[in-house]
Order: C-alpha cells, then structure tokens, then sequence
C-alpha cells in the first residue's frame, strides 16, 4: 500500500535517517517505535505528505484514501461535533456541503437538478446515508456523549476534543490511518476500544505509541528507528524486544 524507495531526511546538514527502503502492506498493523528524537512523528509526516523527504520517494497505491489523527486541539473549534468527525472523509464532507447549497437554491434549475442528482450518487456510494450513525457509533465507544454531536467544538473539554479527533480520524473506513500517540489522554476504557476497533480493522495502521501494551495488543509488525536506519520486524513489541 506504501512503498518507500531510498528515503532521507537531514536537518541542518545531519541526516535523521538515510537509505529507508520499506514496504507497508494491508492488513498489517506497524507500531514506530524508537528513542525521543529518532524522528517518529517526523517519519509519519513524511508519509503523510505533510513534509517533504531529502530524498526518495513514498509512493502510495491508487485511489487509496489515507486519514491522519490531527493533533491540533482547536483546529475545529467553530465546527459542530458531527462536522468535525465527519471531516475525516473530505469528499463526503464535500458532497454534504454542496447538496446543501444547491437544495437551498431559488430557482431550482434543471441544471441543478443533474447535480444534485449526481452528488446524491456519489453520496451514496461513500455510505453517506450512515455516516450520521457511524460517527455516533465511534463517538460512544470512545465515550463521548452523541447527543453532543450538533454542539461546537469550542464546547467541549481537552479530553473530549482527543477523542473528537481520534473520532475523525477513524471514520469513514479509510484504507490507512496514520496515528501519532493515539492512546494520549484516553482512559483505560477508550484504549481498549481502541484496541479492538484497529484489531478488526482491514486496512493499514502506522501508529507511533510509547504505550507497550498497547503496541501489543495491536501491532502485527515493529518500524524500528534507530542509528539513522528504520527495520521492519514482524510480531509486536515484545516480539521485536527478544
């Protein structure tokens, strides 16, 4: 689903890592582990396309839909609780919006009604008749309140707004999520959602965690950062430990 092809990255002048050559397959869970510094959350930005490598290349399979746990708290804060999540499947969002826009439209023209016609299609085929229920079903096994849903996100507290957008982050069964530190402020009970909702999950997960049970309970494969290398090792962390 990734390839990655002669990766670097140097920062003034010092490479962080050099010669990455790795292959991220589906249906594997890949926990990114090493010191503070290594550059892990670099490593997931990069695959992201958040930032640009020194050299290679990160080549990602056609028509594959990636979400990313975004780690800036008030990023959504004038948008409803529903949005937000929602949001983590752009186009859907996208489509939602115009149909809008294009119903409220005085007159209603033939022209109009095509598009409509056509974005009620799509919207379908991205599931969008059940995006409301999914979001609520994500929310409460987080254990946020779904009646809380059509509020701001500037109403919420700190912790609810992690768990909105660990939401938004798994919504709309995306072919690969990239999560940074995702058990960060999740009580015990959220984590363990967690763990069973990436354990049944299809597709593929790279999760950066300093959390070794959860690496555990998840990974079915350890990125090993260190000495300017990343090496793949199949099992969990405490495969990869002995």
């Amino acid at each position: 689903m990734i390839t990655i092809s002669d990766l670097s990255l140097n920062f003034s002048g010092e490479p962080l890592f050099k010669d990455v050559n790795l292959k991220f397959t589906q249906g594997n869970c890949y926990g990114v582990i090493g010191a503070n510094g290594a550059g892990k959350s670099t490593f997931l930005r990069i695959l992201s396309g958040d930032l640009d490598p020194s050299t290679g290349t990160v080549s990602i399979a056609p028509k594959t839909r990636m979400s990313v746990l975004k780690q800036d708290h008030f990023a959504f804060n004038e948008e409803t609780v529903l949005n937000t999540v929602l949001g983590g499947n752009e186009r859907l969002l996208e489509v939602m919006h115009e149909k809008d826009a294009l119903y409220m439209k005085d007159p209603f023209t033939e022209e109009d009604g095509n598009r409509a016609a056509e974005l009620e299609s799509e919207f379908a085929e991205m599931g969008g008749w059940d995006a409301e229920t999914e979001a609520a079903k994500l929310m409460q096994g987080l254990g946020l309140d779904s009646n809380d849903m059509y509020n701001t996100m500037s109403t919420l507290n700190q912790t609810e707004k992690v768990k909105v957008l660990l939401a938004r982050a798994l919504f709309g069964q995306p072919d690969m999520i990239l999560l940074d530190e995702p058990t960060n402020g999740l009580d015990a009970k959220a984590i363990t959602w967690l763990e069973d909702f990436l354990i049944e999950y299809e597709g593929t997960v790279i999760v950066v965690s300093h959390d070794r049970y959860f690496l555990n309970k998840v990974c079915t494969q350890i990125a090993d950062i260190d000495y300017g290398k990343i090496q793949l090792y199949a099992g969990n962390y405490d495969f990869w430990f002995e």
